[in-house]
């Protein structure tokens, strides 16, 4: 039975090389119109301040394998919320 596609505030459990499994939350989908494919961006949030840790599936919530294209989705994700939080509530369509 395939994976329903992942939907925001959706918390993946990923296991580590240690074997430890941490709660993963989707914290923003993107996607690219050229390749009519759509990427989940993942982040876990440990109980210090200023670890968190990013990740990026597939939307059936498969880690990419390519590194340098899951980097450039974490990047355009994470300069996104930057705007959008300068920009105040980026979510919001005017009223």
């Amino acid at each position: 039975m395939p994976h329903t596609p992942l939907e925001l505030k959706e918390v993946l459990y990923i296991e580590t090389n240690e074997g430890a499994s941490l709660p993963f939350e989707v914290v923003g989908i993107l996607e690219d119109p050229q390749e009519s494919v759509s990427y989940a961006v993942l982040v876990h949030e440990p109980e210090t301040e200023g670890d968190e840790q990013f990740i990026v599936t597939d939307l059936a919530g498969n880690l990419l394998e390519n590194d340098v294209l899951a980097q450039e989705i974490l990047d355009d994700f994470l300069t996104y919320v930057d705007e959008g939080d300068e920009g105040g509530a980026a979510d919001e369509e005017p009223g």
